[in-house]
Parts: C-alpha cells; sequence; structure tokens
C-alpha cells in the first residue's frame, strides 16, 4: 500500500488549502458563518442566484482536482429535474448480443433464478446449480460454517462450491457473491478494517476514499467475493438516526465526490468495465434513507421533489457517473401528503425505481433489494411480491423464503400479474453487469487475482492513515495537545482498550457486539498506540479511574462514546442527543479525574455528533474520534507529538455539531442554524479555539415528548394469568424475529427461547421463559394492531411491575424494554437487575416509567409495553405485568441510575 500512502502524504498539503476553500471553518465557537459560506448541498442555499434549467440536465464526470481526484465543489448547480448521468462505463453492442443470446436460451425458472438472492446459511451448493440461482449473500454476522474465525481457505471453499455448482448448471451462468464490505472486508476475520463513512467525510479527501476502496476490493477478492454492497450514499438530516456513520456527511457537496470516488475505488478502471482486481460495487440506498422524520431506520422521507433531487440523489450522480453497477433500493418510504407525493415504500415505487432511476438518470445496471425489504411493500411478503417487481427491482434479496419466492414469481408470471419483458429486463441487466464484471469469463474464485492473499487483507498503514485524516480537534484550551513524547500520562475510560468500541456496528457481527480484542489480530486499541508512542512505562491504565490519582501524571487520557450499534438498534427516537443520558458511566469517569490540576484530554468513540457540552467542560483537550477501525494507533499518533513523520490535527467536520440536547436536525441552510461547531468546524495543532464554559441544561424525558395525557387512575393490565387484550404474548429470536405468538396452552418454541406454564403466585399463572443461550431472543407483550397514548402513566408517577421468579441468572447482557413501533424503543439494563435477585423465590420488580421515558420512549404510540432480551442463557417465570400509577414513588422502585 506505499502507492496510495505516499500519494496521501503527497496531497496533504494541497488537499488542506482545498478543505479551506471548500469548506467553512470556524474559528471560535458560536461564530460559525462569519465570513464563510455554508454547505452547498440544501435547496434552499442554492436557488439564490441560480438560473432555473429547462431542459433535462446533464451529469457526468465530476471535476477533477489537481490530485487525479473528484474535487469537493464549491457549490452545486440546483437542479430542476433528475439529470440524466452520463456513465464511465458505456453500453457495448457485442456485449448486448452476447446477453441477448443467452437470455434467449432460458426458461422462465432459470431467469427467476437469476433474479433470487438467498443467504449462505439458508441455501447449499446443489441448491444453486439446482435453482439456477444467480447470486448469495452473506449478512453480518454470517460466516462459513457459521465460524465467526473462518480463515480465508473457508470463504473460498464455499465460494467455489457455489461458483462450481452454478456453472454446472443447464445456463452455466456463474453465481456472484455479494457481502456488506461497508469499512473494509469487516465481515472477514484477521481483515483490516478502516474508519467508518463518518470517519472518512472529515478527512475531506475524496482520494483517500478511492485508496480505500480499492485496498476493499483487494480484500474481497482475496475471500472469493464479487459484490461489495457499498458505498451508502446517504446525506444525513437528522442525527438521531442510527445509520448516520454510515453517510460520509450532511453535505451533499461531500457526498457527491466520495461517491464517484468511493466506486471507482472498488471497481477499478477497467475502460469496459470491472477490472480484475475490482469487485461489483452498489450505490445505496435509493432513495433518501438519509432524510427520514425524525431519524426513525426505515421511516418517512417528506422531501419535496426538489430536495431529492438536490440533496438525496447527489451521491448517486457521482456513483453512477463512476460507473456504479449496482443500486440497492431504500427501505424508507416518501411521502408527504401536503404535495401530494404518495410513493409509500420505495422497494414498490416504480416511480423511483423505473421512471426516475432506469429512465431519467439512464440507469442500466441491476436494481437490488435489501434484506427482506420486499415485505415492507403494501399486499407483499417476504416471498412475494409482484408489485415490487414490476416496479423495477432485478436482483430480490430473500435471505430465507427463497424457494417460495420462486414458486409464487414463476406463478405471477404465468398469471400475467408480471410481464414476461419485465423479467426479460431484470435477466439482461444482471447479465450485463455480470459481463462488465467479467465473471461470465473468470476462473473459480480461488483462482483469481489475490485470492487466499494474506496481504491483501492487511492494510494497516493505509488505514492508520485514514485515522489520522480523520480525527477532529474541537477543543485544546491551553494547547494541551500534542503531548510532549516524554509524557507520563494515566488513560481512563471503557473504550481506550476496546477494538469492538472503536469498530462499532457492522463488524465480524451485524451489530458489532460480542466482539472481543482477540477476534482482531493485528489490530490496535488506542492504549495499545499510545503505549506505542509514550512506551509502556509511562502509560498507565484504569478504566474507571477508581484509586488513580491524576496529579501523578503529566495529562489524563479519556476514551470514551458510544459503543456499537448497526441500523435501527441506533436510533434515537425522542431521547435527546444527551451523551451522559445515553452512557452515564463516561461522565462519572471524567468526573473522577477532572479539576484535579493535571489536563484532560477527552477522546469521543462515536457514530454521530453527541451533545457533549458535559464532558467538554470537564475537558481540557477535546477530539472526535469517531469510528477509527482496527488502527487505533493513528489515533495516538496525533495525541503525541512527533509520533509520525506527517503533520498534526488536519479533520474537519463532514457534520454540524449540536449546541443543544435537542437539537437535531441541524444542518447549513436550516433557519436558526445555530451549531455549537459548525460544518467544516476543526483545529490544528498550535491552535487552542475558545471554548469557554457550555450550558449543562438538558431536558429530563427526551426531545419532544408531549405533554398532556391527563394522569392515570387504574393500573394497566399487561399479562394476568393470561393475555389481557389488546395485549398478545410472543417470542422472538434469529428463527422469526417477527414473533411467534405464545399459543393458549402458553407454550412456544424456538431454536434459542422456549416458553410454557409456571406457578409464580398461585398455580400456572406466570409463563417460565428459558433462553438456553443459542443466541439472541426475547420475550414480550404486544399490541398487534397499534400503539397506545400512555402518557399518563408517566404523569401519574407509574411503573412497570412484574413478578418474577430467576431459575437461572442471566449469563449475559439483558435488557428490560418498550416499544413504541420499532425502531421506535427504549430499554433499561436489567442483567445486574436478575443477577442480583434470589434464585428460585418470587420477587416482585417496580421499574418507574420515567426511566423509559429519558431513554427515549414515545409514551403516545406504545405498542409494546414489556419485553425482556438477552444475549446468553437466563431463565425466570413472569407473572402479572401491569403498569402501576404512583408505583415509581414506592420505596422499593429501582432507581433509573442503577439501570443503566
Amino acid at each position: 500500500m506505499t502507492g496510495p500512502l505516499a500519494r496521501s502524504r503527497a496531497r496533504r498539503s494541497a488537499l488542506a488549502a482545498l478543505a479551506i476553500l471548500t469548506l467553512l471553518v470556524g474559528g471560535t465557537v458560536g461564530a460559525p458563518g462569519a465570513g464563510a459560506e455554508t454547505a452547498g448541498g440544501t435547496a434552499a442555499a442554492q436557488a439564490a442566484g441560480t438560473a432555473k434549467i429547462t431542459r433535462q440536465p446533464e451529469i457526468g464526470r465530476p471535476p477533477i482536482g489537481p490530485d487525479g481526484c473528484a474535487r469537493i465543489e464549491r457549490s452545486l448547480q440546483t437542479l430542476s429535474d433528475w439529470p440524466k448521468v452520463k456513465s464511465r462505463i458505456k453500453r457495448n453492442p457485442a456485449d448486448e448480443k452476447r446477453v441477448a443470446k443467452i437470455l434467449a436460451g432460458m426458461t422462465l425458472a432459470e431467469k427467476v433464478g437469476q433474479m433470487t438472492q438467498p443467504e449462505i446459511t439458508a441455501i447449499t451448493p446443489a441448491e444453486v446449480g439446482q435453482y439456477a440461482i444467480g447470486s448469495v449473500l452473506n449478512g453480518g454476522g454470517s460466516w462459513p460454517g457459521r465460524d465467526k474465525h473462518a480463515a480465508p481457505r473457508a470463504w473460498l471453499d464455499l465460494a467455489d462450491a457455489y461458483w462450481e455448482a452454478s456453472v454446472g448448471s443447464r445456463t452455466k451462468i456463474p453465481v456472484i457473491w455479494g457481502i456488506d464490505a461497508v469499512h473494509g472486508n469487516n465481515n472477514v476475520y484477521g481483515a483490516t478494517v478502516f474508519p467508518h463513512n463518518i470517519g472518512l467525510g472529515a478527512a475531506h479527501d475524496p482520494c483517500l476514499v478511492r485508496d480505500i476502496g480499492s485496498a476493499t476490493a483487494e480484500q474481497i477478492r482475496a475471500t472469493g467475493q464479487d459484490w461489495a454492497f457499498a458505498p451508502t450514499l446517504a446525506v444525513v438530516r437528522d442525527d438521531r438516526w442510527g445509520r448516520t456513520y454510515e453517510g460520509f456527511s450532511e453535505d451533499p457537496r461531500i457526498t457527491r465526490a466520495y461517491g464517484y470516488e468511493a466506486v471507482n475505488g472498488l471497481q477499478g478502471r477497467h475502460p469496459r468495465g470491472i477490472g480484475d482486481r475490482g469487485v461489483i460495487a452498489t450505490a445505496k440506498h435509493f432513495i433518501g434513507d438519509g432524510g427520514t422524520l425524525k431519524g426513525v431506520d426505515q421511516g418517512v422521507n417528506p422531501s419535496s421533489e426538489a430536495e431529492m433531487i438536490n440533496i438525496h440523489g447527489q451521491g448517486y450522480y457521482g456513483a453512477l457517473a463512476a460507473g456504479a453497477q449496482t443500486v440497492m433500493a431504500s427501505f424508507n418510504s416518501w411521502t408527504n401528503a401536503d404535495l401530494g407525493i404518495d410513493e409509500g415504500k420505495l422497494h414498490g415505487s416504480r416511480r423511483a425505481l423505473d421512471d426516475i432511476l432506469k429512465r431519467k438518470m439512464g440507469f442500466d445496471g441491476v436494481v437490488v433489494s435489501d434484506w427482506n425489504g420486499i415485505g415492507q411493500v403494501a399486499g407483499c411478503t417476504n416471498a412475494s411480491c409482484a408489485r415490487a417487481i414490476n416496479a423495477g427491482l432485478d436482483v430480490v434479496m430473500v435471505p430465507n423464503d427463497w424457494k417460495a419466492f420462486i414458486a409464487n414469481t414463476i406463478a405471477q408470471v404465468e398469471a400475467g400479474e408480471i410481464p414476461m419483458a419485465r423479467i426479460d429486463d431484470a435477466v439482461t441487466r444482471i447479465l450485463r453487469v455480470k459481463l462488465r464484471a467479467g465473471v461470465l469469463s473468470a476462473p473459480k474464485p480461488s483462482e483469481r487475482a489475490l485470492a487466499g492473499s494474506a496481504g491483501a487483507l492487511e492494510a494497516g498503514k493505509l488505514a492508520r492513515e485514514a485515522v489520522r485524516r480523520s480525527q477532529v480537534l474541537l477543543k485544546n484550551n491551553g494547547k494541551v495537545l500534542p503531548l510532549a513524547r516524554n509524557s507520563k500520562v494515566l488513560v481512563v475510560g471503557k473504550s481506550a482498550d476496546s477494538m469492538q468500541n472503536q469498530t462499532g456496528g457492522w463488524t465480524l457481527t451485524w451489530q458489532g457486539t460480542g466482539n472481543t480484542n482477540a477476534d482482531f489480530p493485528g489490530g490496535t486499541t488506542i492504549l495499545g498506540g499510545l503505549r506505542q508512542a509514550l512506551g509502556e512505562a509511562n502509560v498507565t491504565f484504569s478504566e474507571t479511574a477508581d484509586g488513580a490519582d491524576p496529579a501523578a501524571y503529566d495529562a489524563v487520557i479519556a476514551v470514551i462514546g458510544e459503543t456499537p450499534y448497526a441500523e435501527g438498534v441506533g436510533d434515537l427516537g425522542r431521547r435527546t442527543l444527551e451523551a451522559a443520558k445515553l452512557h452515564p458511566g463516561d461522565l462519572a469517569v471524567l468526573d473522577k479525574v477532572s479539576g484535579k490540576g493535571t489536563p484532560v484530554v477527552t477522546v469521543y468513540v462515536t457514530g454521530r455528533p453527541l451533545w457533549v457540552n458535559k464532558e467538554l467542560n470537564r475537558s481540557d483537550a477535546f477530539v472526535a474520534a469517531w469510528l477509527p477501525g482496527t488502527e487505533g494507533g493513528g489515533v495516538a499518533d496525533l495525541l503525541v507529538r512527533g509520533s509520525h513523520r506527517g503533520g498534526g490535527y488536519t479533520g474537519r467536520l463532514s457534520y454540524s455539531w449540536p449546541k443543544s440536547a435537542c437539537q437535531s436536525p441541524l444542518n447549513p441552510g436550516d433557519e436558526g442554524y445555530d451549531p455549537l461547531f459548525p460544518l467544516g468546524y476543526g483545529l490544528r495543532d498550535g491552535q487552542s479555539g475558545s471554548v469557554g464554559t457550555l450550558d449543562e441544561t438538558a431536558p429530563p424525558f427526551g426531545c419532544g415528548q408531549p405533554g398532556g395525557g391527563g394522569e392515570a387512575g387504574e393500573d394497566l393490565e399487561i399479562y394476568n394469568r393470561a393475555d389481557v387484550p389488546p395485549y398478545k404474548g410472543l417470542i422472538g429470536s434469529a428463527d422469526n424475529w417477527g414473533g411467534t405468538e405464545i399459543g393458549v396452552d402458553g407454550e412456544a418454541a424456538h431454536s434459542a427461547i422456549t416458553v410454557v406454564r409456571s406457578d409464580v403466585n398461585v398455580q400456572q399463572d406466570g409463563l417460565k421463559v428459558t433462553w438456553n443461550g443459542g443466541g439472541p431472543a426475547q420475550f414480550y407483550m404486544q399490541d398487534p394492531v397499534k400503539g397506545t397514548d400512555l402518557r399518563g402513566y408517566l404523569n401519574a408517577d407509574a411503573a412497570l411491575v412484574f413478578d418474577t421468579i430467576v431459575h437461572q441468572a442471566p449469563a449475559s447482557r439483558t435488557v428490560i424494554g418498550v416499544h413504541c413501533g420499532y425502531p421506535c424503543m427504549s430499554e433499561v439494563a436489567a442483567t445486574s437487575l436478575f443477577q442480583g435477585l434470589p434464585v428460585g423465590a418470587k420477587s416482585t420488580v417496580k421499574i418507574p416509567i420515567a426511566c423509559f421515558a429519558a431513554a427515549g420512549l414515545d409514551l403516545e404510540a406504545v405498542n409494546t409495553p414489556f419485553l425482556v432480551y438477552t444475549d446468553g442463557a437466563f431463565s425466570a417465570s413472569f407473572a402479572d405485568v401491569r403498569w402501576v400509577p404512583k408505583a415509581a414513588k414506592d420505596a422499593d422502585a429501582r432507581s433509573c441510575d442503577s439501570l443503566t
């Protein structure tokens, strides 16, 4: 990787100047706009003084900078219509003839097989050949043989088996394998993991993104896949969204340039398609996933068409111009009744997928669905959706129900519900992409370039450079940073020595949880990087700071922040952006070390900007480290003077930083834009900034928590010897997260969880729930129809009350939750609660509803008033579940602080 590194260092000074020109640089907190240009991405900001375009605009290659990469433009032209995008990869007549010939010889069943994408745990190689399957995928946390530590050889062996089965079929069309390689080949044990996109956005360096894309493609080639489900091109408008870190920026200018170079890096620059070291890229998720109301994952985007065109479309213009061969449809809806927009779920929107993407924008590649995305389309299921195929889906990601999907789709074609021409168009596109990718003539995966290469998986030097470029210095009072090379430091905080926390979601597992440092051979934690920079003898580590004396050190380095999450699990909902509410232990650590006469340097590991006024007030210096990946040494390189040959801090915010706890959405061009740190802010070495004491006032229960609702005077019964309507008891696990109802006999079973009747207060009044450790699972009570306004219970100081007998204390993380329509939910930590109850004896548990409100519960729409989830083995009986007014004031009610 010396080539990319050399280019990266050579262009540092030029790009620093470019960053100043293209992004606003706030010199002082609270004065973001002084003489500076705001982001040119919003329609409102661009409209002034811009001539209207009366004919369809065309967009091709973006302006190229002196470094040979796409330039982040000073402003983007306001478009009055969806543009025609001129792809780098042109239609080839010879290829089209070859595709037509193959298509003419295929049966309907074989065509539908090409359109079907099962998950690797749900299909055998023999079935790939039998059903003429066109592609397979592995989800996050899915590996060959279900082995988290599967070696590259195991990945290649499975890839070969699928390939051999496909070329041994009657059509002989090779199968391709897609993988969520979103920050490196992050599913694979031993692969270098790069910073998540939010960190790369802070580098303001399209060339760096291209180099990382190229390195990621090589990592994927090493394990035998053909197709990366990347890059994510969301322009994030509300940081409460659980996928904020997957977006490069809130600024569409950055996303436009990055989309172009990310695709160039992944696919390579072969003049007619994809190079032999490249992989198929995916522009995702089309369209508007970053603009949903309240940042709700898979929610409703209410944007006008002009906003869709000029904000959310920008990344796609860059990616398609670079020749992206696939586009993934988005889970979100596009609806605004006031504007007459009612596309509903985009998986079923002909207007979005066919009229806009394929016809207006001219995309001639493959549109692929997201995981079971068709099941969310009105009138459809996971196994049947003629509407989505007619709307323009070409490949349907149907992980488990693929056999039923094939049968249903064939029947729908034969019945005339799906035109044969639509099937032929889909398969033509699939074959076109396979031809351009070279897979129709390539040998089996293990015989291709880079297959099995340990060197291809290792990209530590490039990743470390990316970490350095992504760090943003927000506060540096007294010019504490950089530290002298001979400094003696005390390191504290839960994320200092945690590969899991610094790599985040989409890393080995879907949520990024369940990992240990041992799962990342060759990786370096931030603590490890500090030991390299300062020497072992000069670094003392105390995670909780208990018993440590800050006065004995030159500086304290606190490494704190978010813990891993992915997709809707990370949504904040009505919760505030207050970091101290989300992770109170972090503030407790800072309280132990601040104000002791020793400067405190806080390194914040996070997937989004959060309200950290309390943490900033307790820190002399503050660094936004984002989710740096496996190379934590890159963080240390900038903390310590002279740790590497390059310069110091160069990162600039690609997301605005909030001044108050409910300041989201927060985007330049919005009315009342007033951030703490504006888009483009970032101190350099030698700059101190001027961050004084900040306001620490925050709302007690979250953002937008409505008043009213009266005051409840009666118990809300949820389970009393039997389900209390409208609530029904269910279990959920990987077998069926949609929920399996507990029968009238009080029984239900999945492979990881079982329920039977039990005695708690009287005979057969409870349900005994046993989690066997076979995987995460949950037991819950839910209204399957709607949510209910339960604000009156918060007003009445109510508590969730239930009787329980613990039979086996939980072995792993356990939570009690209340949901308001997933992913709207809140939860409290319950591992210690259940571990502290006597085994075999009845206990009554009382949890104030205020605890759930503070965790973001929308009390106007509660549909699941009781849920218990655990990752491992646990057994307990539950009875008489209810919400009881005034019970939060009882002496035996739990405190919210004890449930964090």
